[in-house]
This record gives C-alpha cells, sequence and structure tokens, in this order.
C-alpha cells in the first residue's frame, strides 16, 4: 500500500524568523513497511486526520532514553517521560493518530509520579489523598512502578476503532522499560518499599479516574450537520465527527472552561469573518490543486506542527528539564503541570468546539458564494495543505495546547527566555526525528514556539485567525491557573519558587531536542 503525504518539497526561507537546519532528503510518496495488522482509521491526529498501517512491534524501535539519563539521579522521570512518548506510539495514539487519550496517559502517569516521589520526600502537594510517608523508599523503583502501573491498564483499555494489538504493543514497551529500571536498583528493602509506593500512588490515580467519561466514542457518524451559513458540516473526505462527547470527559484541574472562553467566531457577514477566510484562503492551500502564497519555511513549520501536542511539547519539556537541572522532585512537578493542562485542555477545547459548531475553512471557502457576505470569494476546489480533521473549528484546541504548555514552562522556570530545538514526526521522508539526519527547527523563547504552533494552523489551512487567537488567550489562562491550582510547594527548607523551579536566574536555557520517536511503519497519511 502506498501512502501520500500531500505537500510540496520543503526548503528553507533565506530570512526565516526562525532558525532552521534541514538535514537529509524528502522523497515522495511514502510506501509503508508490510503490516501484521491494519487499522483503517480515520482518527483525530493532533487535530490530523490519518489513516495508518500498522507494522509489527518489531518495526517501532524504543526511544532513546535523554542524554542525562543513568539508570538513577534526575533523568529518571524525563527517561519514562520519553517512555511514555514510545508507548503511544507503540499503541498506535500517536505521533498523529489520537492525542486526547495519549494525553490523558501522560496526565495520569505523570501525577503518580509525583504523588509517589512526594510520599518518600514531601515537597509539593500531592494530587491525590491518602498516600502513606515511605521514607527510605528507592525513588527510582517508586517512579518506575507509578509509571508502569499506570500505563500498562491504561494502554490495555484503549477504546475502538483501535484494535486490541495496539494496545498490547504499548504494553510491551512499557513492561520492558519497568524490567530495565527495576534492575537497575539494588534489591533490598529499599527498592521494595519504593515499588509498593509507586504502586500505591499509581492505583489512587486510576481509582480516581476510572469513570471520567473517556470512553466517549470516537467516530460519530450520525451527528447532525449544519445547513445554514457558518454550521458546521463534515468536512471532505469524512462522514463522521470525531469525539463530539470528549467536553464532557472529566477535567484533571480546569473546572471553569466556560468562564475562561473570550469570543464566539465571527458572523459570517462581518469584515472580520471575511478577512480572516480570505487569509486562509491565500495562505493554506495544498499548492497542488490550490495555489497559495506560503514560503517555503512556512510550508515547512506547517507540516511541523501537524504532530501531536503532547508528543511535542513533552519531547521539549524533556530538553528544558535537563538544561535548568531540575531534580527529580522539580521535574515530576514539571511535567506533571504541563501535562494536566494539555489534557484539560483538549476537554474545555471540545466542549467550546461543539457548542459553538461552526464550520470549518475548507467548508466557507468552497461555499462562500451561499455565505451571504460579499467581500468572500468562493473557490468550490479550494484544497487545504493537510486534510482537514472532523471537528468543529472555534477555538484552535492546538494553539490551546502549545499557548498551555509553554506557559507551564514560564510559570515554573521564572523565565520565558528558553532557547532551544526540536524535531518532528510530521515532516517529508528523510527528515523527521526518526530519520538519521532530521530537520530541527530553533527557537529563542517558550512564546516563539507557541506563537509558531499556534499560527501553523492558519498555513495548514486548518483554523481562522480567529480560533487561534482565542486559543491561544485561553492556553495561556489554562496554563496560569494549572500552576496556581495544584501541586504547589510545600513550606519549608524545600518550598517556595526555588522548589518550583530549581532557581529563577535569567540565564537563558538552552538544549537540542533531538529524542527520536519511532514513525509508525515511517508513513502516515492525511484523509
Amino acid at each position: 500500500m502506498t501512502l501520500h503525504i500531500r505537500a510540496p518539497h520543503l526548503a528553507n526561507a533565506p530570512n526565516s524568523s526562525v532558525t532552521t537546519t534541514a538535514r537529509g532528503a524528502a522523497s515522495m510518496p511514502t510506501t509503508g513497511a508490510p503490516a501484521a495488522r491494519h487499522l483503517a482509521a480515520a482518527i483525530l491526529a493532533g487535530l490530523l486526520v490519518t489513516t495508518l498501517i500498522v507494522p509489527p512491534a518489531a518495526a517501532r524501535p524504543m526511544e532513546p532514553q535523554p542524554s542525562w539519563y543513568a539508570g538513577s539521579g534526575p533523568g529518571v522521570v524525563a527517561s519514562w517521560n520519553a517512555t511514555a512518548g514510545a508507548a503511544a506510539i507503540a499503541a498506535c495514539l500517536a505521533p498523529t493518530d489520537d492525542p486526547l487519550h495519549e494525553s490523558r496517559l501522560y496526565a495520569m502517569t505523570h501525577l503518580a509520579i509525583h504523588d509517589a516521589l512526594n510520599a518518600i520526600h514531601a515537597r509539593f502537594q500531592p494530587y491525590t489523598a491518602g498516600g502513606a510517608p515511605a521514607p527510605g523508599a528507592s525513588p527510582e523503583a517508586a517512579v518506575a512502578a507509578a509509571a508502569r502501573d499506570v500505563m500498562v491498564p491504561v494502554l490495555t483499555a484503549i477504546p475502538a476503532p483501535f484494535p486490541p494489538s495496539c494496545g498490547a504493543s504499548g504494553v510491551a514497551v512499557v513492561e520492558a522499560a519497568y524490567e530495565d529500571a527495576i534492575q537497575a536498583v539494588p534489591a533490598g528493602p529499599s527498592r521494595e518499599a519504593g515499588v509498593a509506593v509507586g504502586q500505591q500512588a499509581a492505583a489512587r490515580i486510576l481509582a480516581l479516574r476510572a469513570d471520567d467519561g473517556s470512553l466517549t466514542p470516537l467516530v460519530d457518524s450520525a451527528y447532525p450537520q449544519g445547513t445554514a451559513p457558518g454550521q458546521y458540516r463534515f468536512t471532505p473526505g469524512n462522514d463522521f465527527a470525531f469525539a463530539p462527547g470528549w467536553g464532557a470527559v472529566t477535567p484533571f484541574v480546569e473546572r471553569r472552561w466556560p468562564d475562561l472562553r473570550t469570543n464566539r467566531p465571527y458572523d459570517v457577514g462581518s469584515r472580520r469573518y471575511a478577512a480572516d477566510v480570505a487569509e486562509v484562503q491565500r495562505l493554506g492551500g495544498d499548492g497542488v490543486t490550490t495555489p497559495s502564497a506560503r514560503t517555503p519555511d512556512q510550508t515547512q513549520a506547517a507540516l511541523f506542527w501537524v504532530e501531536s501536542s503532547p508528543l511535542q511539547w513533552n519531547r521539549i519539556a524533556r530538553t528544558v528539564a535537563e538544561a535548568r537541572h531540575l531534580d527529580l522532585w522539580q521535574s515530576a512537578r514539571l511535567f506533571a503541570l504541563i501535562n494536566v493542562a494539555l489534557a484539560d485542555g483538549y476537554v474545555g477545547s471540545f466542549r467550546t468546539k461543539y457548542a459553538h459548531n461552526f464550520w470549518r475553512p475548507v467548508t466557507a471557502i468552497r461555499a462562500a458564494a451561499s455565505d451571504g457576505n460579499r467581500q468572500t470569494v468562493a473557490d468550490p476546489t479550494w484544497t487545504p495543505l493537510v486534510g482537514t480533521p472532523p471537528i468543529p473549528e472555534h477555538e484552535s484546541a492546538h494553539a490551546v495546547q502549545g499557548a498551555a504548555a509553554a506557559q507551564v514552562m514560564r510559570r515554573v522556570l521564572g523565565t520565558d527566555r528558553v532557547a532551544f530545538s526540536t524535531c518532528s514526526l510530521t515532516l517529508l521522508d528523510g527528515q523527521r526525528c526518526d530519520d538519521l539526519d532530521p530537520v530541527v527547527r530553533s527557537y529563542r523563547s517558550l512564546s516563539q514556539a507557541a506563537d509558531e504552533n499556534g499560527e501553523s494552523r492558519i498555513l495548514v489551512g486548518f483554523h481562522f485567525r480567529h480560533a487561534v487567537e482565542d486559543g491561544m488567550d485561553l492556553g495561556r489562562l489554562l496554563g496560569d491557573r494549572t500552576v496556581q491550582l495544584t501541586l504547589l510547594p510545600l513550606s519549608g527548607p524545600h518550598g517556595g519558587r526555588a522548589a518550583a523551579a530549581g532557581g529563577d536566574g535569567p540565564e537563558p536555557v538552552r538544549g537540542t531536542v533531538l529524542n527520536r520517536l519511532p514513525s509508525i511503519g515511517g508513513a502516515m497519511v492525511p484523509v
């Protein structure tokens, strides 16, 4: 089977505001490896709809450990974060398949890790109550047991349309990592106590999330389509709406999303709406059926950020945690806060999307002749760079995700001046993280990366600017409130800002994110 990524050959723009290093050659089309199991599912993928061929487990290698991991010490939490990403890929959730359950997996895993460590030495408020103090327990064993005992049951319970074999592949990644981690801890009472405290923390998280609504159907072919201008209808190539019930999933922290909403979609007859339509129409085309005014660098950025937000922003966070020299407890808190914000961002965004039920740019542009706005110009064959996801438009969940993750890191670290480079799994073959010489994009600050992440949704043809700007505003509010409301530093010698951020010096954090996460068979395709 041959899979095609519809995009022109990418090159560097000479005057890009973001430093880009291009390595390797791209080739199209991409041919998937022979598959033992087939998953033909149109699923949201970092808000990209894809069809996947799932190869045997052996074809999906384990993600390399962060460079600072040595079996113990501060890199242990980051190592398990990388393992969670590799497990999500093996389980068919990432890099472009189901960021909703992926975000839930990461949030639950890191909350359990956080609570286990703080049962050993209390430095931050726990997320769940009831953990018994466990001084003398091995932190490494506790982290491993907490991560393993959350991920195995969560991956096993991945809902349809994913087959059980996907979850089994993810579980195999986790079990292998757990065996290695436990063997690295000397046998004895400390290891046994660590395993026990980790298992207890995982059990509390699992019990708390047992009936959180996350088993809501992902594919709803009976979802009612609108007929009036502005009303959502199925996007081209799709005969269903994706996860319309996800907005009813229980949030981890943020339960006031309706109070955080800013503006509604623009009125279809307004000048501001017409300006947004014209911008996407000019920039978001595929460059084949529809001409586009994007620069080569903008095209690369558009494809770069198609990757699942939880996967990308956790990859970035690993580099930041290492460069900032966060210890085990500080790293555990940072990853827990980021992933709680990401998970709650999806819940809130999907609630808003299906409440507004606004049409996507591809629908708006093709139907502009009947929208009642004299300033819009119809193009019945307009085609976006990547196939549009089957969910309503406003606001951009992807913009929420990037802004929330960046804001959490800004608040925890006390600075926006975090310089880093990162790769992506949604560029062309030869340019991705798992290739020998990947393309990396470099950023001077967290906000610069979040801004480009949001802008990419216009460039790829998915969103109007108003939806992106509202998403960015909501993401920043969500990041602030997440840090303000949960996992707060305790008073005492380790309390205060130093405990939260490992110091608040003005120096920029520098690092490169090149953890080569495997793609699934090296191929993905928008449908």
